[in-house]
């Protein structure tokens, strides 16, 4: 393999790399500066640095590999670093610069005959189009991506999750119901873990428009639980808890949705994204119906709620509202049979402290913390931390 061949090994292999960032950096050290193999590995570590949520780094990376084979002519490497910036400035709200990023993949990716190149900026600017609110011009990119030939599978289904969020914010929600159904298939099919929660969040979207409610919690469900699974906090945060507020507002469920927007709000900043123009807009209709319902103080509670919660506290959350029949634990003495410092910490492990971190907040040993765990989990038969949350966030407690 040639390491400038980056972009279609790192669409089979991502799941798996953000683990190797510490080793890449090493790699990057023995390379020489500005070659084609430290080139190379700075795009890899980029992609690296983009799952983790960590923006600032990627962008830095990529740069860094833009300025070195930008005097080389064009090239695979560059083609795919510029795909990479275009990506991470069109997700932090740097839309020109996301766009002119992704035209001269492109252009360079045509030059090469580089499929793979050629269908990520093609769905790169078809995104940027989108996110411009020129909903047909984006339709017309993202069909264009679909037709070239030779994309490795991975990359084609990226493109068809978009192809679906294309035609159901154009309302075709026929066409979307389609090629939803078709490329969900070949997701599970192909085992394809990296890009099923995305598929999953924009089918539950398209659920959601048509008035299949369950279909959509369903989904979302999924959805959570795989991206949770993988650590993956982008598609928790972006997709997760976005449509589950939605969810929860259509479905009259005020409270809980003020509070997942609220969630939703807190650790999309964290993690530095910029909601879409549809996306703002949507949130925006939703909380002005929010707060005509239930008034100003019910609804900052509720969200003051959601603000307070750790992303691991409001996906779990977010699971217990996607439940038709939420599963509780064998009938055992619940929370109210906790003595003050026993409801202390369960509070806490739902706010998602570790032992040691209990420890230090409360001053007292990480074993004393363990043998209260221990006494809870016989109370109540929540046997893991995410039973304990869950008997939390049941409760009220967080």
């Amino acid at each position: 393999m040639r390491l400038a061949d980056a972009l279609g090994w790192w669409w089979r292999l991502r799941g798996r790399l953000p683990g190797q960032y510490r080793l890449l950096s090493e790699i990057a050290g023995l390379a020489e500066p500005d070659s084609d193999r430290w080139c190379a590995i700075q795009g890899w570590l980029g992609w690296a640095a983009l799952l983790a949520s960590d923006r600032a780094g990627a962008l830095d990376h990529f740069t860094a590999v833009r300025d070195a084979a930008g005097d080389w002519g064009p090239s695979r490497v560059l083609a795919d670093a510029l795909a990479g910036r275009a990506e991470t400035l069109l997700n932090t709200g740097r839309l020109a610069e996301g766009t002119g990023d992704g035209r001269r993949s492109l252009a360079i990716a045509r030059e090469l005959g580089y499929p793979a190149g050629e269908a990520a900026a093609l769905r790169m600017l078809a995104i940027a189009a989108f996110f411009s609110g020129d909903n047909e011009r984006g339709v017309q990119l993202i069909g264009r991506e679909q037709l070239i030939a030779g994309v490795p599978g991975s990359i084609a289904r990226a493109g068809s999750a978009v192809m679906i969020a294309a035609l159901t914010e154009t309302g075709d929600l026929a066409a979307a119901g389609t090629a939803g159904a078709a490329a969900l298939a070949q997701c599970r099919d192909a085992g394809d873990l990296l890009n099923l929660p995305y598929m999953l969040a924009v089918i539950a979207d398209l659920d959601m428009r048509a008035g299949h409610f369950q279909d959509a919690a369903a989904h979302l469900r999924d959805e959570l639980q795989i991206a949770v699974r993988a650590g993956d906090l982008w598609n928790v945060a972006a997709n997760g808890l976005f449509f589950c507020a939605s969810l929860c507002t259509a479905t009259g469920r005020y409270a809980e949705a003020a509070t997942v927007w609220a969630a939703q709000d807190v650790h999309a900043q964290q993690l530095g994204l910029v909601a879409t123009s549809p996306g703002a807009r949507m949130r925006e209709e939703a909380l002005r119906t929010i707060r005509q319902v239930l008034g100003p103080a019910r609804v900052g509670a509720a969200e003051q709620r959601g603000a307070a919660m750790s992303l691991d506290t409001a996906a779990e959350y977010a699971l217990m509202l996607t439940t038709p029949a939420p599963q509780q634990p064998d009938p055992v003495p619940g929370p109210g049979t906790l003595s003050a410092r026993e409801r202390e910490l369960v509070t806490l492990v739902a706010r998602g402290r570790t032992d040691a971190q209990i420890a230090a907040e409360l001053f007292i040993s990480i074993r004393t913390v363990r043998s209260h765990l221990d006494r809870i989990r016989d109370k109540t038969g929540c046997r893991r931390r995410a039973d304990l949350t869950r008997l939390a966030l049941g409760e009220g407690l967080v």
